[in-house]
């Protein structure tokens, strides 16, 4: 018998064929470009617009296709990240692209239709919010295990729904991928399965690759099997993400400078000592520089370097409330412009812990490949954590980072700081 007869059948496969093209990504943003842009004509214009169209019409539908193009766009970079819905960052995006649109039409006095603008929000939103309903929402990442090697393990993280193969077969069902172990020898059958497979479209993915995707962090258990090497972060983007750097501190000093400024008289009323904190912690490359934070603690104090969760008697009144919403940090923002420092990167830790961790910790100095940051992805997924368990997994989302650091996970990154500010998740 074929093996292509193994991988699905002939209905089954023009079923997936339909799912696939109902859930594609490609024809959600075709379907609703052309309904942005042709419904509100329609509804101004009428059906004859585009024969006797004028050139502030011409404007007006460009400066839709290119806010929705935008904010779909962009969604689709961001959702690639673990535990990212599409609706959820499509939607606000097109109310800030649409929005910046709408007020830019009306400070400048451009001759666009605003009310254009508006219908196409509406629809957009409508067409985002529907087929997030209808189809997304009621679609988990489903993916098939070959039962060799050490992949079974991956069935205990969530994120996912995994399917244990028994068989060289699909026939039990539609899967958005089959994950396997590189390393473990397989039988001739399971070969041609996954080579069948790839022939048809389904992906085939390493175990090691799936758990990053579906967790988000990169296994210290698989580092010597991935290579040093294979976390190495791209040369390309160190200078544009300096530039960044530079620019973003620039802009935010001088606008937190009024909160630092209230911060720092509510510190002096609350109790005795200094205004700021400054201690030794490891940077870049393994380079020790000093860090500035808001003090949040009485002047004693003696004991750990790490805050313990729960009540801890060493924070003050004052300390309480800028630890939970991050005004603590704000400081940094002068190591960031000095260079010590990155917007984004792994939270620098003090030198005792640093000593500590790399007893603990494998390969706990990898981390310093990239500079440290002021918020991360390990702070934004986990929040804090100190003891070795804990730090563990910092580790894994450090490297994660290290390893997929990009424009548009720094924006996730930047999108989730500002949920951590307004919430205070993860605070001690």
């Amino acid at each position: 018998m074929n093996t292509l007869s193994n991988v699905m059948e002939h209905q089954r496969r023009r079923s997936r064929f339909s799912e696939r093209l109902i859930l594609s990504r490609r024809v959600q943003f075709a379907t609703g470009l052309c309904l942005v842009v042709l419904i509100p004509a329609i509804w101004l214009w009428g059906w004859g617009f585009w024969s006797n169209s004028e050139p502030s019409q011409g404007y007006t539908m460009g400066m839709a296709s290119i806010a929705y193009a935008a904010s779909i766009i962009s969604a689709f970079q961001l959702a690639r990240f673990p535990g990212m819905k599409l609706a959820m960052l499509a939607i606000p995006g097109l109310a800030l692209c649409f929005g910046a649109s709408i007020a830019a039409v009306t400070l400048l006095e451009l001759s666009v239709d605003r009310h254009y603008l508006y219908i196409a929000l509406v629809v957009a939103l409508l067409w985002t919010l529907t087929h997030y309903l209808l189809i997304a929402r009621h679609h988990t990442l489903r993916l098939a295990v070959v039962p060799y090697g050490r992949v079974e393990a991956l069935c205990a993280n969530t994120g996912a729904e995994w399917c244990p193969l028994s068989s060289p077969s699909l026939a039990g069902g539609r899967v958005d991928g089959v994950v396997m172990d590189a390393r473990e020898p397989l039988p001739d059958e399971w070969k041609r399965f996954l080579a069948d497979c790839t022939i048809n479209g389904i992906p085939v993915y390493q175990a090691e690759t799936a758990q990053e995707m579906v967790t988000g962090r990169v296994s210290l258990d698989h580092l010597v099997d991935n290579q040093y090497g294979s976390l190495r972060p791209r040369d390309d983007y160190d200078v544009i993400k300096r530039c960044l750097d530079f620019i973003g501190a620039a802009i935010l000093i001088p606008a937190t400078l009024p909160i630092m400024l209230l911060v720092g008289v509510a510190i002096r009323l609350d109790s005795p000592g200094p205004v700021l904190f400054k201690q030794q912690r490891m940077g870049y490359h393994c380079r020790p520089f000093t860090v500035y934070k808001f003090r949040s603690m009485f002047i004693d104090q003696a004991g750990l370097d790490f805050t313990s969760e729960g009540h801890d008697p060493r924070i003050s009144r004052v300390g309480h409330v800028i630890r939970k919403y991050r005004f603590d940090e704000l400081p940094q923002l002068f190591n960031v412009l000095k260079g010590d420092m990155s917007l984004i990167g792994p939270r620098p830790e003090s030198m005792n812990l640093t000593d500590w961790y790399e007893k603990d910790v494998p390969f706990f100095f990898y981390r310093h490949m990239v500079k440290p940051g002021i918020t991360g992805w390990a702070q934004v997924e986990q929040g804090y954590a100190a003891e070795v368990d804990g730090m563990v997994r910092k580790i894994e989302y450090d490297f994660y980072y290290i390893k997929h650091i990009s424009l548009w996970l720094d924006l996730l990154i930047v999108i989730k700081t500002i949920r951590i500010l307004v919430t205070g998740f993860g605070s001690r």
